[in-house]
């Protein structure tokens, strides 16, 4: 398995790779390719990783800016992560959260915080406090990483092309 960051000519093989491994996902909206997309355009697609195996594409994780109460102050959004069907839950996924997450320590990022279910993302090293926030979501989905500098507190705000993507009903998002 090779983590590389993403290169030309990766843009649609990572969008078919995630709207298949969204497909099956009933919290999905259908989009998730679509974001990528949009952060790429805007610009906001500030670290976007694949692992390859036999020189195929597998997976991919994409990190953005975020905002806590209009600020950046150096945070960062993980997602979406995508991992091919046949191939999850086999560690790829968090192999290539744990690569991005010291990639982002190595540019200074202060921390990282995503929206998705804490039993997944606590292993690679989120916690939920409830001191963050995001409008219609519980917030023990509301998570973050702190590398340096004080706990963030207020509300969470991705980038722009995830303007609707978080389904407020049950709390996942398409960050899961």
């Amino acid at each position: 398995m090779n983590i590389r960051p993403e290169r030309p000519g990766d843009e649609d093989i990572i969008h078919e790779l995630t709207q298949t491994a969204f497909a099956a996902m009933p919290y999905s909206s259908g989009t998730e390719g679509a974001i990528i997309r949009g952060l790429r355009k805007s610009g906001d697609l500030t670290l976007s990783l694949v692992a390859e195996d036999d020189g195929a594409i597998v997976a991919h994780v994409a990190f953005s800016p975020v905002t806590i109460d209009g600020i950046h102050g150096g945070w960062f959004g993980l997602g979406p992560i995508s991992v091919q069907p046949e191939r999850q839950r086999q560690g790829i996924g968090k192999a290539l959260i744990s690569e991005g997450l010291e990639r982002l320590k190595q540019r200074g990022a202060a921390g990282c915080a995503l929206i998705g279910n804490p039993d997944v993302y606590r292993g690679s090293g989120f916690e939920s406090d409830g001191l963050l926030s995001y409008e219609g979501v519980d917030s023990r989905y509301v998570q973050r990483i702190l590398f340096h500098g004080p706990v963030p507190r207020g509300r969470l705000r991705f980038a722009p092309a995830f303007q609707t993507e978080i389904t407020p009903s049950d709390g996942q998002s398409s960050l899961t």
